[in-house]
């Protein structure tokens, strides 16, 4: 870990989908992150941030997907593994909220493995919290798979067996 060094976190732009995809592939891996087209990462390039140290090395990405009015998903949250327990993540989640924020979200979503880390950012099991059913009829119709997720839908059951679906309120 590399603690001397300093780090900051950025808009990503179109040249950071290789490290994006670097920083993930270990996940996909080990079954932590669902694996995603390179195309995909291109279509969300706007949806994330990047934490880079100060040689510009990517170390940090994570994306943050509205999908209403007041709700987001925290996506594809990945730090570097020599850079794990160094704050790049918290400080990842710190800028995610900042820009949920400025959206005008209230709540964000995720769906993961790593429920300590979410929990210590202030994330809890969504349990069976689900939301208006005027709001769940507009979103079924979503073929986005995180609103699919969020939703519990059965059809990606399979793929997110025995992640936690968690939400956090920001104030």
């Amino acid at each position: 870990m590399k603690l001397e060094t300093r780090y900051t976190v950025r808009r990503a732009r179109t040249s950071d989908v290789p490290g994006i995809e670097a920083l993930v592939e270990p996940l996909v891996q080990q079954r932590i992150l669902l694996g995603k087209d390179r195309v995909v990462f291109y279509e969300a390039v706007q949806e994330f941030r990047v934490a880079v140290d100060s040689s510009g090395t990517l170390i940090g990405c994570g994306a943050l997907h509205v999908m209403w009015e007041d709700l987001g998903e925290v996506r594809t949250l990945a730090v570097d593994a020599e850079w794990l327990g160094a704050g790049v993540g918290y400080t990842m989640m710190q800028r995610l909220e900042a820009d949920a924020r400025d959206l005008g979200l209230s709540r964000l979503f995720c769906l993961t493995f790593e429920v300590g880390f979410f929990t210590r950012n202030g994330f809890s099991d969504m349990g069976t919290e689900t939301v208006d059913p005027a709001v769940y009829a507009e979103l079924v119709r979503s073929p986005d798979e995180g609103v699919a997720e969020f939703l519990d839908l059965a059809r990606v059951k399979p793929n997110t067996l025995g992640n936690t679906r968690m939400v956090k309120r920001l104030n």
